[in-house]
């Protein structure tokens, strides 16, 4: 079989790209380890000379997912200056992320649904950083915030634009041409409307009483 993965890439590379296709395709016990050896185009054992085991292949799944939000988000929060710019960064960002690679948002759908108790472990070592976030916003809306709760609001927009990613080639289609790019739009509409919609409002009766 060709390889689908990029010949450049160092093998345990190329079989961690396998393995988030295969088990976003067809669940992680549905998926046999030759199977990702085949698909990256070398035999089981090279595979296994690099992980040990299929649950340690998950592992390095679940890692590379955890590591890139581990390195990036704190970047993108101390890079922007005001809380709205650091929300459009994280939720940029997010979504670029996932639409790059939709496999990994399905990964992600497949664990929640398939090994829920994996999925809490993996939500539980990104908490501290979800939490930052709301932390951000809250300090942003101030006195506004009392009808927000920041934190359940950033898990909720993490589902929304993981959820959105993993089916997007099938929804999209019922849009006409320029289909992706409206999803993307109304997506990152929706879930900054809530928020700084809120701030806009508050500030149009200031502005008018200004112009009066």
């Amino acid at each position: 079989m060709v390889a689908r993965a990029a010949q450049k890439l160092p093998i345990r590379d190329q079989v961690i790209e396998a393995a988030t296709r295969l088990f976003a395709a067809r669940g992680f016990d549905a998926t046999p380890l030759q199977d990702i050896a085949d698909e990256v185009g070398v035999t089981k054992q090279a595979v296994l000379h690099h992980f040990p085991s299929k649950e340690q292949i998950r592992r390095g799944v679940l890692d590379s997912i955890l590591a890139h939000w581990r390195d990036e988000l704190p970047r993108l929060l101390l890079s922007a200056t005001a809380s709205d710019e650091r929300f459009d960064s994280v939720l940029d960002e997010v979504y670029r992320f996932f639409a790059a690679s939709p496999e990994r948002a399905r990964f992600i759908v497949r664990e929640a649904l398939d090994r829920p108790a994996e999925a809490r472990e993996m939500l539980r070592a990104i908490a501290p950083i979800l939490r930052g976030i709301g932390g951000y916003i809250r300090t942003g809306l101030g006195e506004r915030s009392d009808d927000i709760d920041p934190d359940a609001y950033v898990l909720h927009v993490m589902q929304m634009i993981i959820g959105a990613a993993a089916v997007a080639e099938v929804t999209t289609s019922v849009l006409d041409a320029g289909g992706q790019a409206r999803y993307d739009r109304e997506l990152a509409r929706i879930a900054k409307a809530s928020l700084f919609g809120r701030r806009r409002a508050a500030a149009e009766p200031a502005k008018k009483g200004r112009r009066s």
